[in-house]
């Protein structure tokens, strides 16, 4: 069972990443996610509401710092897409999040067999090869990033590993808090990334109105928070059927997910190390699951 839902919140992230990245062609950035964000709200509040189990403090305290943690995290990451290069940023951030979390499991004393070694390993390869993007592909950004106070590898760098390891931050306290309650961390996750959101257009100063955007975006970006509540919900599953570092690894190959999207969707065309990725995905979903 946490080889299923690991591989659906795979499919999920990366279905829902993908329409996001849609939505941001036109919309920018903070406008996008507060219309995810929001759409994850009044999805998981109410699914959180009919579920049974009642909310505990522990819970939602795990889940609101989860969530703030979190999405500091993409605002991150898509600040360090915008100081480039990508293709440092995005693997490095990929590579840095699932590796944590497993570091965690492995500290916990999971031990799995010879077979699960080597597929969650490819699975990392694969991680950070599906996420390999070139230079030149345009992203829209939070803020015009200075690119004077250090080498752009080494600012990439930077952002990739702090973005990592926020992510790495949200796996792992969203495990914690499903381990203490049940729908109801999830829907307190969301209510922190829509705060940091916020906050974070309040700093800046910048509209979240997301004006002169075709309605199908605006639901693209709507859609992408809903079905991100829904990966949610199949990760806090997976983790509480199964062992936390199989479904960390598993539910990191999402990158693979949206590349396959924006090739059968949009056909744009896979360069060979992301093809080399999707390989080295597949090799491994084998092993990790036979």
């Amino acid at each position: 069972m946490v080889m299923l839902l690991g591989l659906a919140a795979a499919v999920l992230y990366g279905t829902g990443d993908f329409l996001g990245g849609l939505a941001t062609r036109k919309i920018p950035v903070l406008a996008v996610l507060l219309l995810a964000q929001t759409a994850g709200v009044v999805v998981a509040l109410p699914a959180a509401a009919i579920w049974p189990g009642p909310a505990t403090l522990a819970g939602l305290a795990w889940g609101i710092t989860a969530g703030l943690i979190g999405g500091a995290g993409v605002i991150i990451f898509y600040r360090g897409l915008a100081a480039g290069p990508m293709s440092v940023v995005a693997p490095v951030s990929g590579l840095v999040s699932t590796v944590l979390p497993v570091a965690v499991a492995l500290a916990e004393g999971e031990r799995p067999g010879t077979g699960v070694y080597a597929g969650a390993l490819l699975c990392l390869a694969a991680v950070v090869l599906t996420s390999c993007a070139g230079d030149d592909a345009p992203t829209r950004t939070l803020r015009a990033a200075p690119r004077h106070r250090l080498p752009g590898a080494a600012r990439a760098l930077g952002y990739g590993i702090t973005s990592g390891i926020s992510f790495g931050l949200f796996f792992l306290l969203i495990r914690n808090a499903g381990q203490s309650g049940e729908l109801w961390p999830v829907a307190a996750a969301r209510i922190g990334e829509l705060a940091v959101v916020l906050v974070t257009a309040a700093v800046l100063r910048r509209s979240l109105r997301p004006r002169g955007a075709q309605g199908r975006l605006r639901l693209a970006a709507a859609a992408a928070g809903a079905i991100d509540v829904t990966a949610n919900i199949c990760y806090v599953a997976a983790t509480r059927t199964g062992k936390f570092g199989l479904a960390v690894v598993l539910a990191a190959l999402y990158p693979a997910v949206t590349v396959l999207l924006a090739r059968m969707v949009l056909g744009e065309r896979l360069r060979w190390v992301q093809r080399a990725g999707l390989g080295l995905a597949a090799i491994g979903i084998i092993l990790v699951t036979t």
